[in-house]
């Protein structure tokens, strides 16, 4: 990719959207990171018709709304913007995404260095999509990540995956885990929340947060609550929006569990919920890095997770920073919501577990690959 002089400090960060999906949300974190060292950020997004993370824009990032409608068709809107910014370095999240990332960089002829990052595990994703996108995912990724300065996946075991599944060169992956330790975390988990279950004296609740999707295997959290509720008194909170979302809430009446379930749907503020729970709940098919996992433990909620592919068993180390369960067993996840209900272990066992995630630490590894051999400033 040859052009002019680029633009030495920028850096681009590009997503389909600004919605509320766990790799849209860490990108808004790394852009925050990015910002603190020194660096000017641009947020390009394919459309803006899921906004919700609007409001988490860090000051000094600049917004860029390419208005395509779909990712497909933002390939020229791209084009476009890299030749007009020519920024150091374009990093892009999510696979479809990242596809358009490379053609475009290739086609616009521009020195930026462009890095692209998986944040699931693509085998899954793929298994479980019945999207015909997703059948051609490992070729069109077969073809165009060689041309990827460099590749992330953000756990060990998505990056194995993704090797398995694309046949990449072992020296093209790296892993960086996701920044999603950050100030704005432990700030938005202090704030009020009025919601009566969490007033002195009510029962413990339980919390699952995540899209109402088949992958976050929300009807199992339904089914395990269901017994957990036989033994003693609790309530389950699911925060999320998605396609199973009125399935979910039949289940509920189906289990004659609803009044002590509540499906607020998206909150703006998931933390303020998280840092009050007794339990936080992942009850997932599969994962890439669960964000979810790491934001309770650093605010130092205990943590019940299926140990799915892929990352909780790295996150807790096995089941040392909290309680690991068989994938969709649902008195094996029923038995550890009790345990950490009656022995939860403690915060100051699961401060080594979520350090790995702070902001600033991961956001100097990305802006090492970002700017490379581009002779971008170092930062502060």
């Amino acid at each position: 990719m040859k052009s002019a002089s680029n633009s030495s400090n920028k850096i681009t960060l590009f997503l389909p959207s600004i919605g509320c999906g766990g790799a849209e949300r860490v990108t808004v974190n790394l852009a925050e990171g990015i910002v603190e060292l020194g660096f000017e950020v641009d947020l390009v997004f394919v459309t803006s018709d899921d906004p919700p993370l609007l409001t988490d824009i860090p000051a000094g990032v600049n917004l860029i709304d390419l208005e395509a409608g779909r990712v497909a068709n933002s390939l020229p809107g791209l084009i476009r913007y890299l030749r007009q910014e020519r920024p150091a370095a374009l990093l892009s999240a999510l696979e479809h995404t990242n596809v358009i990332a490379l053609v475009a960089a290739k086609l616009a002829r521009v020195d930026t260095r462009v890095v692209v990052s998986v944040h699931t595990t693509l085998s899954r994703a793929i298994k479980d999509s019945t999207l015909l996108r997703a059948r051609i995912f490992p070729m069109l990724m077969r073809w165009s990540y060689p041309w990827a300065n460099k590749v992330v996946a953000v756990s060990e075991a998505a990056r194995e995956d993704l090797l398995k599944t694309v046949g990449l060169e072992p020296d093209s992956v790296q892993v960086i885990l996701n920044p999603v330790v950050t100030p704005t975390l432990f700030e938005k988990a202090k704030m009020p929340l009025s919601h009566p279950w969490f007033a002195p004296g009510e029962p413990p609740v339980i919390l699952g947060v995540g899209r109402m999707v088949t992958a976050k295997n929300f009807q199992l959290l339904l089914r395990a609550f269901a017994r957990v509720r036989k033994e003693r008194p609790v309530r389950l909170i699911l925060l999320g929006n998605g396609e199973l979302f009125s399935t979910l809430k039949q289940q509920a009446q189906e289990l004659n569990i609803a009044d002590d379930v509540e499906m607020p749907g998206f909150a703006e503020n998931p933390y303020a919920y998280m840092s009050r729970a007794q339990v936080f709940v992942l009850s997932s098919i599969f994962e890439g890095l669960p964000t979810v996992v790491i934001e309770a433990l650093a605010l130092g909620t205990p943590v019940v997770s299926t140990d799915c592919p892929s990352g909780p068993a790295e996150i807790l180390e096995g089941g040392r920073y909290g309680t690991l369960v068989p994938v969709d067993d649902e008195e094996a996840l029923a038995t550890g919501i009790l345990q950490q209900l009656q022995h939860p272990t403690e915060p100051s066992e699961m401060v080594k577990s979520w350090q790995p995630y702070e902001l600033t630490r991961i956001a100097k590894e990305y802006l090492s690959l970002l700017t490379g051999e581009n002779g971008v400033n170092t930062g502060r």
